[in-house]
């Protein structure tokens, strides 16, 4: 327990931080773009990380993420900052090589806080089998936690966000409904299961699921997070491809459901569903499901396109990993709106 610095600690964090996916865009559209035949995909392709070749069978990928505190406890957050962070190199293809600490503390608040939070972030760098090198560190007002993360990959096997095939089967590795769970537990109205199924899933290596996909023939791959599932998925369908989503059929936290009914929804949500909506047509689809497909996910699953032949093959071995995972939807030539979203439950 935290006392008094509970406030301080934990106010709104994890990936509903981040700045509105519109905002970006607009800002990244200015910014002169080098060409370099050996940077294979930069911040021009909106990808999870930087894949930079540095041989003919070897590159690097480079990612880096940080974020204000979403849960109370300090251990548990840099477990889950630095699962965040790693996760973009497992999105890539690639194996995790070593770790830089990105820390933003007051220098009034306990030290012994950041260093449970540097501890829980470092268990999950051995976790990865990454090697923690270093960090970086300035006085702040308000806790902010993150990792600069290289790996590596064959620069034949990066599995870039936006390479998917029409008739690819849409797998996702873990549930939705983080951001909307973590704002029902400030509002102290989450239930015990919902809160701890929310830990449990921030916290899980995306290194698991990627260790299944790397045995199969993958055609675009990404990590769900800040944007949101709609967002992520809009990203990865690029303009020439569509999307028919499922919704039945999506797996998310217990009780997710009725705490978006009961609108404990995040502001980044929103911005979410402002960014993507018009791309979107809902079939049918309840407003709460809406909102969790909208809501933005901090250390979310892995989203890939893969052939129909191989994924029931994937899905046994997915679940094997205790986590909610699902064949949500499939990849469609562009037609109409980029992503159609059904619900037949009760139709």
């Amino acid at each position: 327990m935290m006392g008094k610095e509970n406030i301080v600690f934990c106010r709104s964090g994890g990936c509903t931080a981040k700045l509105g996916a519109g905002m970006l865009e607009h800002i990244l559209s200015k910014i002169p773009k080098k060409e370099d035949d050996n940077l294979l995909i930069g911040f021009d392709h909106a990808d999870d990380a930087a894949v930079y070749r540095i041989s003919e069978d070897l590159a690097i990928v480079q990612t880096l993420d940080f974020f204000p505190p979403m849960v109370e406890d300090p251990y548990t957050f840099g477990q889950i900052a630095a699962a965040n962070a790693l996760s973009d190199i497992y999105a890539m293809g690639g194996t995790v090589k070593t770790a830089l600490n990105i820390v933003c503390f007051p220098e009034q608040m306990d030290l012994n806080i950041l260093g449970e939070i540097l501890l829980g972030g470092n268990s999950k760098v051995t976790e990865a089998g990454g090697t923690l090198a270093g960090g970086h560190s300035i006085a702040d007002t308000d806790v902010k936690y993150g990792m600069s993360v290289m790996g590596t990959v064959h620069p034949d096997k990066v599995l870039a966000n936006n390479g998917v095939r029409d008739g690819d089967v849409l797998l996702l590795t873990k549930p939705l409904g983080v951001g909307i769970v973590l704002a029902a537990s400030q509002m102290k109205d989450a239930s015990g299961e919902a809160y701890s199924q929310a830990v449990r899933s921030m916290t899980t290596l995306n290194k698991y699921a990627a260790e299944v996909l790397s045995g199969y023939e993958v055609h675009g791959c990404t990590d769900v997070t800040g944007f949101g599932f709609l967002k992520h998925l809009s990203e990865m369908l690029g303009e020439d491809h569509s999307a028919e989503i499922d919704s039945d059929a999506v797996p998310f936290i217990e009780d997710a459901d009725r705490y978006a009914e009961e609108f404990y929804l995040t502001a980044a949500g929103q911005r979410n569903r402002n960014a993507v909506g018009s791309d979107v047509e809902f079939l049918n689809v309840p407003f709460w499901m809406e909102e969790i497909l909208f809501d933005p996910q901090t250390s979310g699953g892995l989203l890939a396109g893969v052939r129909p032949e191989d994924a029931q093959s994937i899905m046994k071995e997915l679940n094997e990993l205790e986590l909610p995972c699902a064949i949500v939807g499939r990849i469609t030539k562009r037609s109409g709106k980029k992503i159609t979203v059904s619900w037949t439950k009760g139709a």
